[in-house]
C-alpha cells in the first residue's frame, strides 16, 4: 500500500492480487460528477516492465481516451475513481506513453518459453497488484496432454528473462517436489 500512498492513490484492494478480467470494461467514475464517464476497456501494459500503465477509455460518446493510473483516485469494485473527466487525455498528448501506445501490447495468448527453448504453454491469465499495477503472476495453461500429468503453470514476474512481440521467455523452472534420492538396497 506503501507505493499507492505515495502517489496519492487509495485502493480497496489493498494488497491483493487481481486477475485481468478485473481491470477490462470497468466504468471511470467522476467525483465530481458522481457517476460513470467513461468505461475502461482494456489496460495499457508496458511490456518492458509488466506495468499497467493506464487504461484505454471509451465515453458515452464514443471518444476513445487514456486514463493513467496516476489519474486513478481509488480502485473500488463498481470501478476506478477519479477527480473530474478532465483527468481523462487524449492519446495523442500523452507524449511519454507512444510508443507503448503503439505496442498494444496484450500478454494474453502469448506464447511462454524457457531459455533453452522449451516451450510450456500460453499465457491464459495474469494477476496484478493493485498496489503497485504490475503484473506479478503469469498463468500459463499447457497443452492437453501435459494438463493431465502436470496442471496448468503459475509463473511469478521475477521467473521472466525477457519479453518479444511473439513470446515470453522465462528462466528454467525447478520441479516442485523433487523426488529424493533414494540409497542402493545392500
Amino acid at each position: 500500500m506503501q507505493a499507492a500512498a505515495e502517489s496519492g492513490r487509495a485502493v480497496y484492494t489493498r494488497g491483493m492480487l487481481q486477475l485481468s478480467s478485473f481491470f477490462s470494461n470497468r466504468p471511470v467514475l467522476s467525483l465530481r460528477v458522481g457517476g460513470p464517464v467513461a468505461t475502461a476497456t482494456a489496460p495499457i501494459i508496458n511490456p518492458n516492465s509488466l506495468k499497467i500503465e493506464g487504461f484505454y477509455c471509451v465515453t458515452p460518446q464514443q471518444q476513445e481516451l487514456i486514463l493513467v493510473c496516476q489519474d486513478i483516485r481509488e480502485i473500488l469494485p463498481g470501478g476506478f475513481v477519479i477527480d473530474d473527466f478532465e483527468r481523462l487525455a487524449e492519446p495523442a498528448d500523452l507524449v511519454r506513453l507512444q510508443k507503448v501506445l503503439k505496442l498494444r501490447y496484450e500478454p494474453i495468448g502469448k506464447q511462454v518459453v524457457t531459455v533453452d527453448k522449451h516451450k510450456l504453454g500460453k499465457v491464459s491469465d495474469y494477476a496484478v497488484d493493485a498496489d503497485s499495477m504490475y503484473i506479478q503472476k503469469l498463468y500459463c495453461s499447457q497443452s492437453l496432454l501435459k494438463n493431465f500429468t502436470g496442471g496448468s503453470l503459475s509463473i511469478d514476474r521475477s521467473q521472466v528473462h525477457e519479453i518479444t512481440p511473439r513470446q515470453i521467455v522465462v528462466n528454467e523452472l525447478q520441479p516442485k517436489n523433487p523426488l529424493p534420492a533414494t540409497a542402493p538396497v545392500a
